[in-house]
């Protein structure tokens, strides 16, 4: 097949360490037609000069401030010369020959508009985290994975059209990011990519599950696990998504149930849990969308 070149995106924040043992799994792959992107997110606590020392075939580029998930890995594109785009997270490693089969597959399929790979966990590496996406509930805007904890046994090794993108790994040829525009920053962090590939799906093309392409996640070294970061903007994306992406009745029953169902909900948890720094944090995303009207 054609080598074209890949343009692979990777942001850090405070974590040298981690994005380093990324890299190095990157110097071990076959596809030979990649750059490699390391956007530092403006990391008060980390000097990512000492990666580009380290790995001087990287091209490093410096935020003043942290631009969230979205915003930092646009800062990438505009200098970016792949005929496909990687993003991918630096809390990942890759296996030798991952890159091959996701560009195969959009050679292959020209409907496609983005391609991600089998994503197993790091630590319990034969287990799996994505083999694709269910769709959403449209009114609760939950989503499950597929194959999401189960053990490897080679049931997913099919691929296929799927809902949705995995953020962690995620390819998107450059005339499809030129059509329709790249993330939208507002997420800052969480749902953008879903927003993404609804954008990607409503301008006509496909999401793919790529099972011949694996990726191994640590998953959760920047934000925790629990962490109030988290759920904060998990809470106040999940509505946001809803807003841009919902339409009609859909969109009412969705926002309601959002507003009312939801808050009432954490109260009730993070009361019992006397975790009252969580709760505050719930209602603050809450309220961030009732301040923010206009962005939709």
């Amino acid at each position: 097949m054609e080598k074209p070149l890949v343009s692979v995106i990777t942001v850090n924040y405070n974590q040298s360490g981690v994005t380093r043992d990324f890299l190095n799994s990157m110097r071990s792959i076959t596809y030979p037609s990649v750059e490699i992107f390391v956007v530092d997110n403006g990391s008060p606590n980390d000097n990512p000069d000492t990666l580009a020392e380290e790995f001087p075939e990287i091209k490093l580029i410096k935020s003043e401030k942290n631009l969230g998930f979205a915003g930092g890995n646009n800062l990438a594109l505009e200098p970016a010369e792949g005929e496909y785009c990687l993003f991918i997270n630096n809390d990942t490693e890759v296996e030798p020959d991952f890159l091959e089969p996701l560009v195969l597959r959009f050679q292959e399929d020209p409907s496609l508009g983005m391609v991600s790979p089998k994503i197993k966990f790091f630590h319990t590496p034969e287990t799996i985290q994505y083999a694709g996406y269910y769709p959403y509930n449209w009114i609760t805007i939950r989503q499950h994975l597929i194959g999401y904890r189960e053990k490897d046994r080679g049931q997913y090794d099919e691929g296929g059209y799927t809902f949705g993108a995995h953020g962690a790994a995620m390819m998107i040829p450059r005339k499809v990011i030129q059509e329709i525009g790249p993330m939208a920053e507002l997420f800052f962090l969480y749902y953008e990519e879903h927003d993404w590939c609804e954008r990607i799906k409503r301008a006509g093309y496909q999401v793919y599950y790529e099972p011949r392409s694996v990726v191994w996640h640590k998953e959760s070294v920047s934000t925790g696990r629990a962490s109030p970061l988290k759920l904060y903007y998990l809470t106040r994306n999940r509505i946001l998504f809803a807003r841009r992406n919902n339409r009609g009745i859909t969109k009412l029953i969705s926002l309601v149930y959002l507003f009312t169902v939801v808050p009432a909900k954490f109260t009730v948890l993070f009361l019992i849990q006397r975790r009252f720094t969580m709760l505050r944090k719930a209602y603050q995303a809450t309220a961030w969308n009732i301040l923010n009207k206009k962005y939709e």
